[in-house]
């Protein structure tokens, strides 16, 4: 069991520094690019993580709340309530547009029917 355990501490380490080496964005690596952070994690198993925990990120919270989805946007989302989304309205007010020009046409296709119905059963009542 410790054996086990001394094999599987050091590979859950280098998994995880590698993960956080390769989420970080290149302008929160420290001293060395990040292909060279990875070979160093990677090559030197557990001087490697601890070396890049020390040194290898930039350990502040990154301006503007930037989370790793944004970092290949290069901007930052703002998040508005669907009441005061502008955009959401508009589309809204243009799906009620359709929505109801659509009914309209069922409405005056349903009349034209009823007519005709009528008129035929008037025709049919006057010929018996």
């Amino acid at each position: 069991m410790l054996r086990a355990l001394m094999f599987i501490l050091p590979l859950a380490l280098v998994i995880y520094t590698l993960i956080d080496c390769l989420n970080t964005p290149e302008d929160e690596v420290r001293h060395l690019p990040k292909v060279v952070w990875v070979i160093i994690i990677l090559l030197f198993w557990i001087v490697g993580p601890i070396v890049w925990f020390v040194a290898g990120k930039t350990r502040r919270t990154p301006a503007g709340g930037r989370t790793p989805s944004e970092w290949h946007r290069n901007h930052r989302n703002e998040w508005v309530a669907p009441d005061d989304n502008p955009e959401f309205l508009k589309s809204l007010r243009e799906e009620n547009k359709k929505d109801e020009s659509l009914l309209k046409d069922w409405e005056a296709d349903l009349r034209r029917r009823e007519e005709e119905l009528k008129k035929r059963d008037r025709g049919e009542d006057t010929e018996a």
